[in-house]
C-alpha cells in the first residue's frame, strides 16, 4: 500500500478523540483548547498557499500524541490547504522505518506530503527538534524541569513552528 493509500484509510482529529471515549480524548480537546498564538504566527498559517497533507502514525493513549495532535489541528483548522489523517502505529511499523529513532517506531511520526504523495517535504517524530536539542543538552535536574512543561504544552509553539518550517520548506 502506498502512503496516499493508507492517509485515505486515516481518520479525522474529530474521530481519532471521539473513539476513546476515555480521559485521552478529554486531554486532547483541553490541549488544544489552551493554545494561543500569537497573532504573527497566526497569519504565518494562514498564509499558507500550497496544499499539504499529513499522515500522523499516532495512538490515543501517548503522551506526546496528546500533545502535538492538537498543534496539528490547530494549523489545520487555520488553513484548509492543511489536510491530515490519524492511522495507528500498530499494525504500521513497516511505513515508520525510515522515520525510527534509536531502532524505535516512535510516536507521533507526521509524514508532510505535497498535495498528490509525489514528494515528501518532511517529517516530525515524537517531540520538537528545539526540545530534543534542549534535552540533550541539559542535566539530569534540568531534564525534569524540561518535561514537566512539555507535559503542561509548553513547548506546543515549538511543535507549530517545526510543522510550518516543514511545510514552507524551511525545515530541511
Amino acid at each position: 500500500m502506498l502512503f496516499s493509500e493508507l492517509f485515505d484509510t486515516g481518520i479525522t482529529f474529530e474521530t481519532f478523540v471521539q473513539e476513546d471515549g476515555d480521559i485521552s480524548g478529554e486531554k486532547l480537546v483541553e490541549m488544544y483548547e489552551a493554545i494561543v498564538l500569537e497573532e504573527e504566527r497566526t497569519k504565518e498559517i494562514r498564509g499558507i498557499t500550497r496544499p499539504v497533507n499529513i499522515l500522523a502514525f499516532a495512538e490515543i493513549w501517548c503522551p506526546d500524541c496528546i500533545i502535538n495532535l492538537p498543534a496539528l489541528q490547530k494549523i489545520k483548522d487555520l488553513n484548509k490547504k492543511v489536510n491530515f489523517k490519524i492511522v495507528a502505529r500498530d499494525g504500521n511499523e513497516s511505513y515508520m522505518q525510515a522515520y525510527e529513532l534509536g531502532g524505535k517506531a516512535k510516536i507521533p511520526t507526521f509524514i508532510v506530503f505535497d498535495e498528490n504523495f509525489k514528494e515528501e517535504l518532511g517529517h516530525f517524530i515524537e517531540i520538537p527538534k528545539t526540545l530534543r536539542n534542549t534535552i540533550m543538552a541539559s542535566t539530569q535536574a534540568e531534564r525534569i524541569v524540561i518535561k514537566r512543561k512539555y507535559n503542561k504544552g509548553e513547548y506546543i509553539r515549538d511543535t507549530i513552528q517545526e510543522l510550518l518550517e516543514i511545510i514552507n520548506g524551511k525545515g530541511r
